[in-house]
């Protein structure tokens, strides 16, 4: 039997429910065209066939196709001194005959996770600054996605001097 004779309920069947955290709430799910489900919280997504939440602050992309969301996480390859590096994982995508408000929550949230991003061209690549509000976490984290092609290691003084501009035009001092 299909799970999506259960979309037009609200509650989530418990064969499809993760485990969530104790201060996560469900805010919109979607039965999948596999018969399971992609789940919405208030601290990120549930993709079918992982084990583990997306945080919103881990979503690089997501997009809405109207019946496809196809989502690429981040995954966190380096730390410096005040930011991550992060790359780009695969590419998920979810088939959604009867999406509801997942597609609506997906975009808000990961929209409201973004405090600050700029795209800056140097000599040798090119660079992405990102500030995401984290559940949980004070202030704003910082993150830097290098574009392909680009030897981080080469630009190590010029990405530590991007981040320190672009903190101090968000960041008040207390």
């Amino acid at each position: 039997m299909g799970w999506g004779m259960f979309r037009r309920s609200a509650r989530l069947p418990a064969a499809l429910r993760p485990a969530l955290a104790r201060d996560e709430r469900i805010v919109a799910w979607a039965a999948t065209a596999d018969d399971e489900a992609l789940v919405v919280t208030n601290l990120g997504m549930w993709l079918p066939g992982r084990d583990r939440r997306l945080g919103w602050h881990q979503v690089h992309k997501a997009a809405w196709s109207g019946q496809t969301l196809a989502v690429t996480p981040a995954e966190v390859t380096g730390e410096r001194d005040g930011y991550e590096i992060v790359a780009d994982e695969p590419t998920v995508t979810v088939e959604l005959p009867d999406p509801g408000e997942v597609p609506n929550q997906v975009r808000a949230r990961v929209t409201r996770s973004v405090g600050y991003t700029a795209h800056q061209r140097l000599d040798g690549g090119g660079l992405r600054v990102v500030a995401r509000r984290v559940p949980g976490v004070d202030g704003l984290t910082w993150t830097v996605r290098y574009d392909p092609g680009t030897d981080p290691d080469a630009l190590t003084a010029e990405t530590a001097d991007l981040v320190a501009a672009a903190r101090a035009s968000v960041e008040v001092e207390p």
